[in-house]
């Protein structure tokens, strides 16, 4: 593969631009296998004119037989160097092909992760998933079919009509305007029919998608005897994308009939026309023959031409439908300055921040968090908590106002290198189904292994990974199912504690485990928080209940702002919560 020299260029949005991109990073592979094809091609029309020249030799009769050799021998010459054409064709498209058709799918999944997170709010998963699988084999598709399909046609219709110069100038003539009838003929159907195999396409992405849900949410269609509900859901989607499908499939027979037809004529007119020549004495035997192999040639040879562009035209749409969805300008612009390794001093300047729909989450909020200081932030479901921290994190960008990191303003400096300052455990740590040792390792990929193990040792998650049967070269499934919820949450802080970097952001980090589990996770979270800048997300208030400071969050607002001894004494909001949750005053 070869993408390294289109990585920071923006991708076309539409199909041709697309996928010239991609001829333009490998032009002399392209370029090469083009002039194969193109002989290859060429030699089989030169072998229907070499079986002219035979066929004539041997009309002479008996006594001219020594004459017959030498049309043999460049015929099968012939034969012999389009195979050779066709095979290095072959083996070079075979290479070129697939590492473009590889090259795209990772361009586009590099551009989908670009999109802020409330992208991937608004479309499945698994059709998202599908659209760049699907976008790969659209391509490979379009790609060999020009090479191997419209090409060679193309060029026996070229070599066709010198060749029938030589026998007669009106039949080449003939032969142009019946092809090019028959083309602009199928090209116009082919264009109306681009928006069913468009339909199709969108269909088949969106039903997709809805497998993926379903298959990812199948404990919940089990907990509720839901499989005949989702059953009849899926057989919904599933019909409306069989009924795209058969719009697209019969529409691609009214061409194919459609174009026999003509064909046919044309095949059997030229076929009649050169017997009537050769009754009058105006060709040879051997130019019957060959206007005959010629016609037939054609008459196959457009055909799949014609199937190929039709078929190259729901291809296009299938691409087309991709890039609709997933080359679309990113919300958040990005820039190659860097964020040095800073001390983690965060501050929000009147930051306003609303979601698409106009509703209001974050309202001229401003605040100033010295490095090191371990903030806890609390609120009802709603008050902006996770906005808030989403946006230190600029996984969407403010409306108003400035969010500075180490007295940088955080769109000023590339995302990758503004997240590299920050670790994030999160209520329920994403996991890939990789080893342990992988997933740890993700927080920081250059790590070694005694760093790794370290890093495990810290998380107290040592011992149990010890304990399976491979250690830290076990799988732990999708999603980490084949962990416990402690055991997950621990490997999150371990590959926290690997990233080491100066401000951790802590999601809800325990609510979600059992006594036993969210004491060892506590114990690691303190080795965690040591040195740091801490943004702790809590509903358990006993989390935060010895940080340097509270922030109680109400309707996107700070209402409260003190250590916690200071607001259990206000009786104001978070003093409420501290009672609605059954703690004594003092208790840690």
């Amino acid at each position: 593969m070869n993408s390294q020299p289109a990585q920071g260029l923006p991708l076309p949005n539409t199909a041709i631009a697309f996928l010239w991109r991609y001829v333009t990073l490998r032009p002399w592979h392209f370029a090469t296998l083009l002039l194969l094809v193109v002989g290859a091609a060429s030699c089989a029309v030169a072998v229907q004119f070499g079986m002219k020249l035979l066929v004539d030799a041997m009309a002479q009769g008996r006594e001219a037989a020594g004459h017959v050799w030498l049309p043999f021998t460049v015929f099968i010459a012939l034969i012999v160097v389009e195979n050779l054409f066709w095979r290095s064709g072959g083996y070079l498209g075979c290479r070129t092909v697939v590492a473009s058709c590889a090259d795209l799918r990772i361009d586009l999944f590099n551009h989908l992760t670009g999109h802020p997170m409330r992208y991937f709010s608004e479309h499945f998963a698994g059709a998202l998933a599908n659209r760049i699988s699907s976008a790969g084999a659209a391509a490979g598709s379009i790609y060999g079919g020009l090479a191997w399909k419209i090409i060679p046609p193309c060029v026996d219709f070229i070599g066709a009509v010198v060749v029938l110069f030589t026998v007669r100038f009106s039949m080449g003539i003939a032969l142009i305007g019946a092809v090019v009838a028959v083309a602009s003929l199928i090209t116009v159907m082919g264009l109306r029919g681009r928006s069913r195999h468009i339909d199709f396409a969108s269909q088949s992405a969106r039903v997709g998608g809805e497998l993926v849900d379903q298959v990812s949410n199948v404990w919940t269609i089990k907990a509720f005897s839901a499989r005949h509900r989702e059953r009849r859901r899926l057989e919904q989607a599933i019909g409306v994308e069989a009924r795209a499908q058969r719009r697209s499939w019969i529409y691609l027979e009214k061409a194919r009939v459609l174009h026999d037809i003509c064909l046919s004529i044309m095949a059997g007119g030229m076929l009649g026309w050169s017997i009537l020549l050769w009754q009058d004495g105006q060709i040879t035997p051997g130019d019957v023959v060959m206007v005959s192999a010629l016609s037939f040639r054609i008459l196959h040879g457009s055909r799949d031409l014609a199937l190929a562009l039709v078929d190259t035209s729901q291809q296009m749409g299938v691409i087309a439908e991709t890039l609709r969805i997933i080359v679309q300008p990113h919300a958040l612009s990005d820039t190659p300055a860097e964020l040095a390794p800073g001390r983690g001093n965060i501050q929000f300047i009147d930051v306003t921040y609303s979601y698409a729909d106009g509703r209001g989450a974050i309202k001229h909020l401003s605040l100033d968090i010295p490095a090191g200081q371990k903030i806890g932030i609390v609120g009802p479901s709603g008050a902006g908590k996770s906005t808030l921290i989403n946006l230190v994190q600029r996984l969407d960008d403010v409306r108003s106002g400035v969010i500075l990191i180490d007295g940088r303003d955080v769109r000023s400096v590339s995302q990758d290198s503004l997240r590299s300052q920050i670790a994030v455990v999160p209520q329920e740590p994403a996991l890939f189904n990789r080893t342990i040792y992988e997933n740890i390792a993700y927080g920081q990929p250059d790590a070694n292994e005694a760093q790794v193990i370290d890093a495990a040792r810290h998380a107290y998650c040592e011992e149990f990974i010890r304990s399976l049967p491979e250690g830290f070269n076990t799988l732990v499934g999708e999603r980490g199912v084949m962990l416990s919820g402690g055991q997950r949450q621990r490997l999150g802080l371990a590959r926290a504690f690997l990233k080491d970097a100066p401000i951790l952001i802590l999601d809800e980090a325990t609510s979600a485990l059992d006594s036993e589990s969210e004491a060892k996770v506590q114990m690691a979270l303190d080795d965690l928080m040591r040195g740091r800048t801490v943004l702790a997300v809590a509903h358990r208030l006993s989390t935060v209940a010895r940080f340097d400071r509270i922030l109680v969050l109400q309707a996107g607002r700070i209402v409260e702002d003190g250590s916690p001894d200071e607001l259990r004494q206000r009786e104001g909001p978070f003093q409420t919560l501290w009672q609605a949750q059954g703690m004594e005053l003092g208790k840690t």
